[in-house]
């Protein structure tokens, strides 16, 4: 008989502090465990705390006495620096201990393995989870091992060791780039750039230079991939070390990948008329097709597989997902737009619409949203700041109501359209969802439910 062979234990002897056990904290901080670290993990809520004792993890607060851990993990959502530090964080800066995301231990683990799996990152301001999952659509729809996560859905800790053919795709949020160290990706995608996190990164130079740390650490062996659509992800493509490929939605990019219409193209010619992939519709999506045909171009899948796996990709759901449709109206949960950049993405993908928007605003509101007011028909505003967003209406024209909950916009939406204001209800909110819901999500599952009870209702 073979000798089973010995466990896997890249963190053997390290001491790492876990702080936040939430969907990537908990699972994290047990795989460190598994790979041989000694953890000491800390919640601030008793019941994350609870959950994980009975796990099997010990508990210490790291900013209680000496930070005695190697490095700290904590969670992307707490701040270690603005707009105010979280106690451990302090503790770990003055014991001069790294602050690190999962991502970052994730790809240590993989050079002690001395695997030669491949990671892609994916940033931007907005389409980093469409983008993610597109790539990971097309890797895997060509037979490549693949697993994609980060910020956009499993913890990066929670995966295995891929082999040397295998690719990790993973979604990195601004908070998750702060707390690199050593990591590089082979392909880096930075899609575009527009204010957001400002009350984390200070303003928006510690927003961008966050974000371009995603090229940190690439050399020339490497590929980054660079939006042109905003005048800031342009000026991040300057003077990098690794090769460039302009991407676009809108305009001709030599050298890169763009879209003329909807056609999706590079030098060699046509790769997809994206009227054939569904669940791409707008310049945006074009742009997310283009970057998600560059990376994996990257990485050696052939024309015929990208302009395929393009085809077929099903989407994510709250990302002009379409959840029900009724009396020729069709109703789309687009719940992830929670900065009006977004929200502008999905206003152009559609000639008139009855818009429910509102909830937490960002930073300029909807001000920059103009130009796409004459395609909404009526919009019925919900949440914390719809008085600031009806303000806005009023001032340009736009026939609004403020209805507060998002169940009464969606019955005041359906009737409207149902009377012919508009063929598409859009819940586009350009806004934050925490004052009523407890994530984008929650609030378009809700918009979901509601629309196919309108839609059984009207059979």
């Amino acid at each position: 008989m073979n000798a089973p062979e010995p466990p896997f234990t890249p963190f053997r002897g390290a001491r790492i502090a876990v702080v936040g056990l939430g969907r990537a904290g908990l699972p994290a901080a047990l795989r460190l465990v598994e790979w041989g670290a000694e953890v000491e993990a800390w919640d601030d809520g008793e019941a994350a705390r609870r959950a994980a004792e009975e796990a099997g993890l010990t508990l210490h607060n790291p900013a209680e006495g000496r930070f005695r851990a190697d490095a700290l993990l904590l969670s992307p959502g707490i701040p270690h620096r603005l707009p105010q530090a979280h106690p451990a964080a302090r503790a770990a800066e003055a014991a001069g201990a790294p602050i690190l995301s999962d991502v970052e231990f994730l790809y240590r683990a993989v050079l002690v393995a001395h695997a030669q799996a491949r990671f892609v990152g994916v940033t931007g301001t907005n389409g980093k989870s469409t983008t993610t999952a597109l790539i990971h659509h097309l890797l895997t729809g060509a037979g490549r091992p693949s697993l994609a996560g980060g910020n956009l859905g499993p913890a990066a800790l929670g995966f295995n060791i891929l082999g040397s053919d295998g690719v990790y795709t993973l979604e990195m949020s601004s908070y998750m780039l702060e707390r690199i160290a050593t990591l590089r990706f082979n392909v880096a995608v930075m899609l575009n750039l527009s204010p957001d996190h400002l009350d984390r990164h200070g303003d928006m130079a510690g927003y961008a230079a966050a974000k371009a740390r995603i090229f940190a650490r690439q050399t020339a062996e490497d590929v980054a991939v660079v939006g042109q659509d905003d005048p800031a992800t342009v000026a991040m493509g300057r003077g990098l070390a690794a090769r460039m490929v302009p991407i676009s939605g809108l305009t001709r990019q030599e050298g890169g990948i763009w879209a003329e219409g909807r056609l999706l193209r590079d030098d060699a010619g046509a790769i997809l008329d994206l009227d054939a992939a569904l669940a791409l519709p707008g310049s945006h999506n074009a742009q997310n097709a283009a970057a998600a045909a560059a990376a994996c171009f990257a990485l050696g899948l052939t024309r015929e597989q990208v302009a395929a796996g393009l085809a077929s990709y099903p989407g994510l759901p709250h990302r002009q997902e379409t959840v029900a449709k009724a009396r020729d109206v069709v109703f789309v949960n687009d719940s992830k737009a929670t900065n009006a950049d977004s929200a502008a993405r999905a206003l152009d993908s559609y000639d008139r619409v009855v818009w429910i928007a509102g909830g937490e605003a960002k930073q300029g509101g909807i001000e920059s949203l103009a130009p796409y007011f004459p395609r909404i028909a009526r919009a019925f505003l919900i949440g914390r700041d719809a008085p600031v967003l009806a303000k806005t209406l009023a001032a340009h024209g736009v026939a609004h109501e403020v209805v507060g909950t998002l169940d009464a916009a969606v019955d005041a939406a359906a009737k409207a359209a149902f009377t012919g204001a508009a063929p598409v209800v859009l819940l586009s909110p350009a806004c934050a969802s925490w004052d009523q819901f407890t994530g984008f999500d929650a609030r378009g599952d809700r918009f979901r439910d509601l629309a196919r009870r309108i839609a059984q209702e009207t059979v």
